[in-house]
């Protein structure tokens, strides 16, 4: 074993990572197993949350490690590399996204400051959108699920607008309908600052736009 590495319940690894992973040097009373982490020592607040901190940011990098891991074989050794990934814990299909992941983001599209399950969120989309929303992600601290509940009202006002333009709008003339549909365009900033503002009134943003033309409405 050379000096660039340490031992940890029988598993030989690099002193960068682990030392990444506790915070600082090793022996700052935190012990790591494969099974556990055990605190030998008292820990400070500002310790134990730095702990924490870089627990994480190792964890999310573990995932885009074996992603990559997953995308050198399946190029490299092609059919034989399935064989490997049948001795991991993961299953097919979770082996199957962290290549798509990989693949559809090389290291250069990666943010930093986003978890590898904020850009699994994004893939299917096309690259423009996958750039707006992790952008938005990234400068409004969004967790994966709020960026997903995000994408999937943009999703749901976009399938309105589509739904509207198939049945021409409102009800036939004559017709006495319960409501009609309005097709606007909105830009992606205008949306999301629409978006916004309807969860502060903890209103669905299509409830909110219609009381807001409303309230216009009235004061013409």
């Amino acid at each position: 074993m050379d000096s660039n590495s340490a031992k940890l319940n029988g598993a030989v690894i690099p002193h960068s990572i682990a030392e990444s992973a506790a915070g600082g040097p090793l022996g700052l009373g935190v012990q790591f197993h494969k099974s556990g982490l055990v605190f030998t020592a008292k820990q400070s607040l500002v310790a134990w949350e730095k702990v924490g901190v870089n627990l994480f940011s190792f964890a999310n990098s573990s995932a885009w490690w074996i992603a990559d891991w997953l995308v050198y074989g399946e190029s490299t050794f092609h059919d034989r590399y399935v064989e490997a990934t049948r001795r991991t814990s993961l299953s097919y299909q979770t082996l199957r996204n962290y290549t798509w992941v990989a693949r559809e983001f090389p290291l250069h599209r990666r943010r930093q400051n986003l978890s590898f399950s904020h850009h699994l969120e994004v893939v299917a989309l096309e690259k423009p959108q996958q750039d707006y929303w992790l952008r938005k992600a990234e400068e409004l601290g969004w967790s994966r699920n709020k960026l997903r509940g995000q994408i999937r009202s943009s999703q749901l006002i976009q399938q309105g607008e589509m739904a509207a333009q198939d049945s021409g709008g409102c009800a036939a003339e004559g017709q006495e309908p319960e409501a009609c549909l309005l097709n606007l365009e909105l830009s992606a900033e205008d949306l999301e600052k629409f978006q916004r503002a309807a969860t502060k009134e903890s209103a669905p943003v299509e409830t909110w736009a219609a009381e807001m033309l409303r309230r216009a409405a009235a004061e013409l």
